[in-house]
């Protein structure tokens, strides 16, 4: 009896992606920073430069969540964003 491979994490994550932006309800402004802070995380790393101005509401607010994911390894921030992405797809639809 053949077993089933699990997928490379790296497809699963861009799986997630997909799936993310075929989302029926659009997620709340949180989930979604989340979603950001996650993703940002597994492809660039930390978050680097200096945090936006106090106008700039949208580019802190995304900056802050970026920050709260800082050291989180690629592999557990995507693992992290899949399992968000699971969890939105049951929630919303």
């Amino acid at each position: 009896m053949a077993t089933k491979k699990e997928k490379p994490l790296a497809e699963k994550f861009a799986e997630a992606k997909g799936r993310v932006e075929g989302l029926k309800k659009r997620p709340s402004n949180d989930q979604l920073l989340e979603l950001y802070a996650y993703y940002k995380q597994a492809t660039d790393g930390d978050v680097t430069g200096s945090r936006p101005g106090m106008l700039d509401l949208k580019g802190r607010a995304k900056f802050d969540a970026w920050a709260k994911a800082k050291g989180t390894g690629k592999d557990d921030a995507m693992k992290k964003y899949v399992a968000l992405v699971d969890r939105l797809s049951a929630e919303l639809g």
